[in-house]
């Protein structure tokens, strides 16, 4: 009896891939910046969070359509993708206000502490064994927390710091949940899901917070749709090409555009102790996405070895 054909080997295109990652990078600081400049402008939280679900629709079921077709949508898990529509609103409204809330470069910066509380709750939550090398981590990213921040010195507003830790953590529980349902989904169909599922709850809102808006402030929010549904697309299409170990990485390039965006916009520099203290962020979301990667080797390694 002949054996089996062997599945195919899925091509990888590493170079692709991080050119993607850092296009997504690129177009989610532009979203975020049009973010606290709409802001500015009188556009209310709400409405950023419609707009940004709304118009980022078409991109992400074009993309489905060009990529996979129509029926890569069906799902037999509806119900864990309204648990991640109702935790995705959640921290897209905390994401949101940080970047109101705080300038671009602290803001982006302490996203980047989501590794660290994934860590924890995944060894709270899920009792996955944390050796001392990534408690170690953890411990690192806080003390970047406690210098770039500086919380005697005020100066930054407590309540942004306070969002945009919320926010990582939020965060740090979707990617939880995102694990689990993608055993089975697909990201882009995971990302159709959050994105149509969270039109309706935003629609109401819309009823009790919109209002008109001048010419500029419509192509703000157009472009603010644009940049988030690319961004998403791009971010899908890297994971396609590259492992997540490869492409994780390129994600801190944010923190570059984010200064220069600041810098441009607002005419804000980031402190020295930013720099300083997001060193040890990046260092420490480094190590611990370094050690994710040798454990889950490790387990496959295993895992072959024993069906030998």
């Amino acid at each position: 009896m002949p054996a089996p054909p062997a599945p195919p080997v899925r091509e990888e295109r590493p170079f692709f891939a991080i050119g993607l990652r850092l296009a997504a990078m690129f177009s989610i600081s532009i979203m975020f910046a049009l973010v606290k400049l709409l802001d500015t402008r009188g556009v209310h939280l709400a409405e950023s969070l419609f707009y940004r679900q709304a118009l980022a629709l078409p991109f992400v079921f074009g993309w489905i359509m060009f990529a996979e077709g129509a029926g890569a949508i069906r799902t037999r898990r509806i119900g864990t993708h309204f648990s991640r529509m109702a935790l995705g609103l959640i921290g897209m409204a905390l994401n949101f206000s940080s970047y109101i809330l705080l300038p671009l470069t602290e803001a982006t910066t302490i996203g980047f502490t989501m590794p660290i509380f994934g860590t924890i709750l995944s060894a709270l939550l899920l009792r996955e064994m944390t050796g001392i090398h990534r408690w170690s981590a953890v411990i690192l990213g806080f003390v970047g927390v406690l210098i770039m921040v500086r919380p005697d010195a005020g100066h930054f507003p407590l309540m942004g710091v306070a969002v945009a830790l919320s926010a990582a953590i939020v965060t740090a529980v979707i990617a939880i949940l995102l694990r689990e349902l993608g055993r089975t989904e697909g990201a882009a169909v995971t990302v159709f899901w959050f994105t149509l599922l969270s039109m309706p709850p935003l629609s109401i809102g819309m009823l009790f917070f919109a209002q008109p808006h001048d010419g500029v402030t419509w192509m703000l929010l157009a472009l603010m749709g644009m940049f988030g549904g690319i961004s998403q697309l791009f971010l899908t299409g890297a994971l396609r090409w590259a492992p997540v170990s490869v492409v994780l990485p390129m994600d801190y390039s944010a923190i570059l555009w984010a200064t220069a965006f600041g810098w441009l916009i607002w005419n804000q520099w980031p402190l020295p102790t930013t720099f300083m203290g997001g060193a040890l962020i990046i260092a420490s979301g480094l190590y611990i996405a370094w050690r994710e990667h040798v454990r889950t080797k490790r387990i496959r390694e295993a895992a072959d070895a024993s069906s030998v």
